[in-house]
């Protein structure tokens, strides 16, 4: 048979294209089984997260001698504790390879053993002939096949793919351990007697309540700070509007009529003294208000208080600028935006004013909670009530 015909039988893309195929099909049976892995173990049957719980307890120690023995309990989503298959096929190798061999060998040789010895007599001549006759005949042939066809596919567990991987990463950041029970123990671990266990009980609220006060206080405080910062805020936009007024006077005078120069040394004179009273006031705000909320005075909310000692420009009736009480216009009036505006600005001042007085009441009413709370906190801490220490004083 001719070499050619040797391949005419093979088909190249089944034997390329099988294996290739199978490995398609099988990546995809793979995908779908992690899929399925996921729904089945990962979700519940109403899609929810699905999640084991864990229980264990701590202890820690108190500032009385006592100490909390907590039940706690966390939730951990299933798929972040079991491994999830994840195969995925990576390489694949097709090796092919056939070898034919054909040789052909074809010898004829003869060998004849015969010997002849003969004279012949011709007239004169006498001729002797003597021959020997060798005939040896010899055929090979051979054919050599030879086919090699190897698959090797190779697949390996990718882990947790990296979506799946980032959404657990954002479970977990919301798991936190939950307080389930938690009993008070003395501190060596045992339990305490009756009047120990009020007493430690008590400490307990108090902390609690020592804490939340704490945060209260702090919100308080930031309240106040908030409402005095507007206040400076609102008060250095009005303290330019003065300002600006005084240099529009002092550029609009004639320099060569007589008395310029006493004039200019007028208006920055009354600017001097109105820049010190709004001075004192973005450095001493806070006490400012504390003495207004102090003084519990019964003000009606709508102008700001003297105590600020604030003054502003007003045209006297020589039509000159001089100093007066700092002080909201009677009434708007459409002809005059500029004063409308003032009037604005004023009403500005005097929220914030309110709202930092009402921040500073609650300010100092939770700071004296705070107080009581951890004055009894220390009697108790020091083995006395608080009913006993008030009936020694």
């Amino acid at each position: 048979m001719a070499i050619a015909e040797q391949f005419a039988g093979l088909s190249m893309d089944q034997l390329i294209g099988g294996p290739l195929s199978a490995a398609a099909d099988a990546s995809n049976q793979l995908a779908c089984s992690t899929a399925e892995f996921i729904n089945r173990v990962g979700f519940d049957a109403n899609g929810k997260v699905r999640t084991v719980a864990f229980g264990y307890q701590k202890r820690s120690a108190n500032n009385d001698g006592t100490s909390n023995l907590d039940e706690m309990k966390v939730d951990v989503p299933m798929l972040a504790i079991v491994p999830i298959p994840n195969l995925q096929v990576d390489e694949v190798n097709i090796l092919f390879d056939m070898e034919v061999k054909q040789s052909e060998r074809s010898e004829s040789t003869s060998d004849m053993n015969a010997s002849v010895n003969t004279s012949l007599n011709f007239g004169v001549v006498k001729v002797s002939v003597t021959g020997n006759v060798s005939s040896h005949q010899s055929n090979t042939r051979s054919t050599d096949n030879s086919a090699k066809y190897h698959v090797d596919v190779r697949a390996t567990n990718h882990g947790t793919p990296e979506g799946l991987a980032r959404v657990l990463d954002m479970i977990a950041a919301s798991v936190s351990p939950a307080l389930v029970e938690s009993t008070l123990k003395d501190g060596n671990g045992q339990d305490l007697s009756q009047a120990a266990k009020e007493k430690a009980e008590r400490l307990k609220a108090l902390r609690h309540s020592i804490s939340e006060l704490e945060s209260r206080v702090n919100a308080a405080r930031d309240n106040l700070q908030s409402s005095i910062a507007m206040m400076k805020k609102i008060g250095s936009a009005q303290l330019n509007v003065f300002q600006g007024k005084i240099t529009g006077l002092i550029n609009g005078l004639n320099k060569d009529a007589e008395g310029y120069e006493g004039t200019v040394d007028e208006y920055n004179s009354v600017i001097d003294e109105i820049n010190r009273s709004w001075s004192v006031f973005q450095g001493q705000a806070g006490d400012f208000i504390r003495l207004i909320a102090d003084s519990n005075d019964s003000d009606d909310g709508t102008s700001l208080s003297a105590v600020f000692g604030l003054k502003e420009l007003d045209q006297d009736a020589e039509q000159k600028y001089v100093v007066k009480v700092y002080a909201a216009p009677i009434e708007k009036r459409d002809d005059k935006p500029a004063e409308n505006s003032f009037s604005n600005q004023y009403s500005g001042m005097v929220t914030a004013q309110n709202k930092a007085v009402e921040s500073q009441k609650r300010l100092d009413a939770v700071e004296k909670e705070l107080s009581d709370a951890k004055a009894e906190y220390s009697s108790l801490l020091a083995g006395q009530t608080v009913i006993e220490k008030k009936e020694e004083e």
